[in-house]
């Protein structure tokens, strides 16, 4: 199994899934050029992608949807919720109802040599989800955009050796930052997005169930920054379990620039 994050963050998000035999994305928030640039950094042709799996229909998830549609005939899939949405968009009429395949929650996906999972999350949007992949004996996590986690996450990513965690916020730079309070309400609610320490809070629950890397993604442009995501997160597991080395390797994806692929 082979993961890379192609692009994180408010401007466009787009996590790449594969093994020997499919390949397949998760959101495609960013232009074709983009997709396609990064798919050819990491040795695979955008004519081999099986599928496009939508976490939700807000733009910096679905922005390229149409055009790899339109110049590869990528397969789309999404909760219908989403799907009505993503079509409503669609003005020049490129997807058609032959490119789009409804998923539900908890219900297994079985794409060739894949076994893809979706599960609810808690966001602003109108039915979103999260994924887990699955690939002979390996298991990889995509969970963003949630305002919060509780157990039902906690099963679902459990066992993850790859995981793309979303570390989105720093809580005193966004509560002393320019946003508007209504913009703040949303974020720091529970239908917005995980801060730092959430984001090390939910590891803590996922150490010793396999985990081998994790990727800190979704940073706010504004309420956040890189290494401070990096530590944040490696303090707080350092202050609920005492420890000082991590026993995974952690990383923090990039907004505009592919990350390294990570192979099992």
């Amino acid at each position: 199994m082979k993961v890379c994050s192609i692009a994180s963050g408010s401007s466009g998000n787009c996590v790449y899934i594969g093994d020997k035999n499919t390949n397949i994305l998760i959101d495609a928030g960013i232009s074709r050029k983009r997709i396609v640039d990064g798919l050819y950094a990491i040795g695979t042709r955008p004519e081999e992608l099986d599928g496009i799996f939508v976490t939700h229909e807000h733009i910096d998830h679905i922005q390229g949807i149409s055009m790899m549609v339109k110049m590869f005939g990528t397969p789309v899939y999404a909760t219908g919720a989403t799907l009505d949405y993503i079509r409503s968009k669609d003005k020049n009429g490129v997807i058609s109802m032959k490119h789009l395949y409804e998923v539900h929650p908890d219900e297994h996906i079985k794409l060739k040599s894949m076994d893809i999972t979706p599960f609810s999350m808690s966001h602003d949007a109108a039915d979103p989800v999260c994924y887990t992949v699955g690939s002979g004996r390996h298991k990889a996590g995509v969970a963003t955009d949630l305002g919060v986690y509780d157990e039902y996450t906690v099963e679902h990513l459990f066992g993850s050796e790859i995981l793309v965690l979303e570390a989105n916020h720093d809580i005193s730079m966004l509560e002393a930052g320019s946003y508007p309070y209504q913009l703040k309400r949303r974020i720091l609610g529970e239908k917005g997005h995980l801060s730092n320490e959430d984001s090390g809070r939910l590891l803590c629950r996922l150490l010793g169930s396999g985990l081998k890397y994790a990727f800190l993604a979704h940073l706010s442009k504004e309420n956040n920054y890189p290494e401070l995501a990096y530590q944040a997160v490696k303090c707080q597991i350092w202050e609920e379990l005492g420890i000082n080395e991590l026993p995974f390797q952690m990383a923090v994806a990039n907004r505009d620039v592919p990350s390294a692929l990570v192979s099992l």
